[in-house]
């Protein structure tokens, strides 16, 4: 039994800004092909899901993996799901954006 994968409302949200900026830069078939293949990438999280690196320095229980070293996802693994909870692109200071106490200062 797998677990499963579910995407937060600001994964969802930073895909589909993914895609726009993909769309608007190429084509709409491309950038839903791209945004395509991580979305299935993130759910092969369901059989392996604790790949990637543990940043609890940034945030308790937080795992970081890499989609082709362009995109940094940002996930957590509970009892029996895979919480995406970030999706960046291009060099995107994610750590920033998920530290907790960052954004008080």
């Amino acid at each position: 039994m797998g677990y499963t994968v579910n995407f937060t409302p600001e994964a969802v949200q930073q895909l589909e800004a993914l895609y726009r900026y993909i769309a608007a830069a190429t084509s709409p078939e491309i950038a839903q092909g791209y945004t395509s293949a991580i979305v299935e990438f993130c759910e092969g999280l369901h059989r392996f899901p604790h790949r990637g690196t543990r940043r609890d320095d940034v945030r308790p229980q937080l795992r970081i993996t890499n989609y082709k070293k362009r995109v940094v996802i940002a996930f957590m693994v509970g009892a029996e799901v895979v919480s995406i909870i970030g999706v960046f692109y291009g060099g995107q200071d994610y750590e920033a954006i998920l530290h907790p106490d960052l954004g008080d200062e």
